[in-house]
């Protein structure tokens, strides 16, 4: 039973022991301490955009331009000076 609890603490050990990520930070050379952070980290692919341009798909009309048209209208037809 004491050997099966050894066995798992070493393992568990050993474990974040390999799992360490180097240490970047001690290097003194800006483009040295940049390869290492690209090394550990390599940067991730890009997706490429989507560029909607459906031809079967209508404009969009806005329900409310007429409603406005129309209020600025009657607006405009008050007399002020009466």
């Amino acid at each position: 039973m004491k050997m099966l609890i050894v066995v798992l603490a070493l393992g568990t050990f050993a474990q974040s022991a390999v799992a360490k990520e180097p240490d970047c930070r001690i290097i003194e050379s800006t483009s040295g301490r940049l390869a290492c952070y690209d090394a550990a980290f390599p940067p991730k692919a890009k997706q490429p955009t989507v560029v909607e341009s459906d031809a079967a798909r209508a404009a969009y009309k806005d329900p409310f331009v007429a409603e406005e048209a129309r209020t600025a209208a009657k607006l405009k037809n008050i007399c002020r000076g009466c």
